[in-house]
């Protein structure tokens, strides 16, 4: 049994299952953020077309918000970056990942791990949108910019108003 999200934007509406058997701290760390309401406000602030939206991290004044210690990656679970899947953001640093998550565009095969080296170990996916794929599409399609070294911001901010079990 897997735990179902709801993500709602200012772009619409999108249903997410999560996939604890395959990623279980990710999962745990992810719904201790979606039941704090953390996400609520935030802004979905790097969109890509045929690439990414990432966003929870910032508000739409471009703060960052505070988060809980990063977590261990679990990008080794044999799930795909494909296209409507929920992965988590990261910095360079392997176990790195926070709050902040990206859902795919496309298939993104250049993020799957593929060895337990720091370039090979990709970015772990933990859900997937069941629901809403047209709003994933649209927000892609917004027009982006900078805001200070900020790059593919949108131009009018998509907001996260809530996330929430279903």
């Amino acid at each position: 049994m897997s735990t179902l999200i709801k993500i709602e934007t200012s772009k619409g509406t999108m249903t997410a299952e999560l996939y604890e058997d395959k990623a279980p701290v990710t999962v745990e760390n992810f719904l201790k953020y979606v039941d704090g309401k953390h996400y609520d406000g935030t802004i979905f602030h790097r969109v890509i077309k045929n690439f990414m939206i990432q966003g929870g991290g910032f508000t739409p004044d471009m703060n960052q918000k505070s988060t809980l210690a990063p977590i261990r990656n679990e990008a080794k679970n044999g799930l795909r970056n494909d296209r409507g899947t929920l992965a988590m953001a990261r910095t360079q640093v392997v176990d790195s990942a926070t709050c902040q998550f990206f859902i795919n565009h496309r298939d993104n095969d250049f993020l799957n791990y593929t060895s337990s080296t720091v370039q090979g170990y990709g970015y772990c996916v933990f859900g997937k949108v069941t629901d809403g794929l047209d709003v994933l599409d649209a927000i892609a399609e917004v027009r982006t910019g900078n805001v200070g070294y900020y790059g593919d911001v949108p131009i009018e901010p998509v907001v996260i108003i809530s996330i929430k079990r279903v």
